[in-house]
């Protein structure tokens, strides 16, 4: 069987917006948040408790109330979908190929998307928090190829960044830098797969 592959953060989701509603839960400045939320994010991907990121975000403690409500802003902010994403999604589906998503996030996040509608289109959803490792790690691949049962050549992998895109390739996958669901559907054309 053949598998795509989706990354989910600004491929099937929008950019958040909610940025500037979690500093202002914090009370931080916008530009001075962002850059700290970016800049504990991996280790939050990779596992790190929801009250661990929030207070290496925020450079002090904060208190199970307040991460959990940061915690509900940010996975709602996440929670926008592209819609030219989902018809491709829908494409494949109705092709005969196989689903799975591939995401750098959190747990939490994952419990919430998991219960989205548009997910029963997927044969398998994996989240990096869940794994204890994330793209892209030579680990999350072989934790990939071993959940869909396939070979590395059976699938193609869609990500907005390059570095994940290397890492696929680098694992034998057909890695495919994601520009916009039309550039994606062309790639599929072009390997013959749609």
């Amino acid at each position: 069987m053949r598998w795509i592959v989706f990354d989910y953060g600004e491929v099937i989701s929008k950019r958040t917006a909610a940025l500037p509603d979690l500093a202002e839960v914090l009370g931080t400045d916008p530009i001075a948040f962002e850059d700290s939320y970016w800049a504990h994010r991996e280790a939050y991907d990779r596992g790190l408790a929801d009250q661990e990121y929030w207070s290496l975000v925020a450079g002090s403690s904060v208190d199970e109330r307040v991460s959990t409500q940061l915690t509900k802003i940010d996975t709602t902010g996440w929670m926008g979908i592209e819609q030219s994403t989902l018809d491709l999604i829908a494409d494949i589906k109705a092709a005969g190929l196989g689903l799975a998503l591939l995401s750098n996030a959190p747990s939490a996040f994952g419990r919430l998307v998991e219960v989205e509608a548009w997910t029963k289109q997927f044969a398998h959803l994996l989240f990096s928090g869940d794994l204890g490792v994330a793209k892209p790690d030579p680990e999350i691949w072989a934790a990939l190829l071993d959940r869909l049962g396939a070979q590395p050549s059976d699938c193609v992998f869609f990500d907005d960044r390059q570095v994940n895109i290397d890492g696929a390739t680098a694992a034998g996958l057909h890695g495919r830098l994601w520009r916009s669901a039309e550039q994606a559907r062309g790639d599929l054309s072009a390997l013959g797969w749609l």
